[in-house]
Order: structure tokens, then sequence, then C-alpha cells
């Protein structure tokens, strides 16, 4: 199947809108239901923010790919799998989206459109837990790509599902949602001053899974080629 451009855009914009719709929403509602129990609230933001991914993905996937990444998107262009204007305009086309669902999420919570979050999450366990968290997640990517390429929707739903609790910093592993998080000051919501060390990381982790998934997953043959 073949898909403008437009389309593809509109698909990466969509989903980035909803994935944030989820966790910002999900994460309001969690906190409000939680009675103040911080885990129990973390576990109500992990499934709808995993289910919705798989979701997302199995039916936009067709369309754009599927990346609502700005990390994802610059690692298929340094793998020449998509041009550096298009990767460009899936970058801003993925934050556009994504500072939308915040601000949508907010408005159905009854909030201020846009605010200025104030939790701040800036220790260096925290980054290396993104570093982590989006080399997890490469590897999902490229792994299921190269053997079961089907199951992509379900291997990255569960990354993140998993890297909720296995990572200091819940792993937001995605530029575009780390944005998008700094105009919710909830349960979800990261420090604008907390933001650009989070992405500095989350591109590391994406570059190192670049080069290690890149040659564990290139069997003997292709590597003699």
């Amino acid at each position: 199947m073949n898909f403008s451009n437009a389309q593809k855009l509109a698909a990466e914009a969509l989903g980035s809108l909803l994935l944030v719709a989820a966790v910002v929403g999900s994460g309001i509602m969690a906190a409000n239901l939680s009675g103040g129990n911080n885990g129990v609230a973390l576990l109500g933001n992990t499934i709808p923010t995993g289910a919705i991914l798989v979701v997302l993905i199995t039916i936009l996937g067709p369309i754009s790919g599927a990346h609502f990444n700005p990390a994802v998107s610059l690692v298929f262009a340094l793998r020449r799998e998509m041009a550096w204007p298009t990767a460009a305009q899936y970058v801003c086309a993925q934050i556009i989206g994504a500072c939308a669902g915040a601000i949508l999420a907010n408005t159905m919570f009854g909030l201020a459109p846009v605010q200025a979050a104030t939790t701040l999450r800036g220790s260096g366990h925290q980054w290396l837990s993104e570093v982590v968290a989006t080399f997890a997640l490469m590897g999902a990517i490229f792994g299921g790509l190269r053997f079961n390429p089907p199951a992509i929707p379900w291997l990255v739903g569960l990354t993140i599902t998993s890297a909720y609790w296995f990572t200091a910093s819940t792993s937001f592993a995605n530029p575009a949602v780390t944005i998008a998080r700094t105009l919710s000051d909830t349960f979800a919501g990261i420090a604008p001053a907390s933001a650009p060390a989070f992405i500095v990381a989350q591109l590391l982790g994406a570059l190192l899974g670049l080069a290690f998934w890149s040659w564990l997953l290139r069997p003997k043959a292709e590597q003699n080629r």
C-alpha cells in the first residue's frame, strides 16, 4: 500500500498526540484514584501507555512506520532507510502532535491547557535510565524487523511497559514525549529544566542501540559481504 507524504505526517502527528494523551491522561487519572499511593499510580500510568502503543503501531504502522519518536526517525535516517528531509518532517510532526496530546489531556481533566511542569528529574541515575530504556527500545524495533515484523507492536508496547518499572526514570525514551510532558504539571510531568538532559540521554541510547543491535542482528553471511 502506498500513502502520500501528507498521510504519513498526519499519522505521525496523530499517533504522537494519542500516545501523549494516554501517558498524561492516565497519569492524571491514576493520581486522582490512587489515594496517594505512588505505586498504584505508576501501575495505572503504565498499562494504558503500553496498551495504546500496541494499538497505534498496529493501525498506523502500515501508513507511516509508526515512529512517534524523533530518536527512531533519526536512527532510520542514519540507516539510510529514510531521507533526511523526510526524517526532519517526521520529527516536526511528532513534536507538534505530542504537545497537542499533552494540551488535550490537560483540557480533558479540567486543567489549564498549558502548564509548566515542576517535577524535577535531573539526577544521573535517571539519565542513565533513559539511555538504557532507549537502547532497549531500539532492540525491540530492530529485533522485530529482523525476526518477526508482525510482532513489533507488542514488542514495543511490552518494552515500554516493562521499562516503566525497571528504570528509575519510568522510561520516557522519546524526545517528543519528553518535550510534551513539560506542558503538564501532573503525575507524568517533567520540569522544562530537566528535559534537555533527558533528550540527550535518549539520543545517546538510540545511537548506542543503532551500533550494537545492527552488529548483533547481522548474520555472519551478511557481515562478510
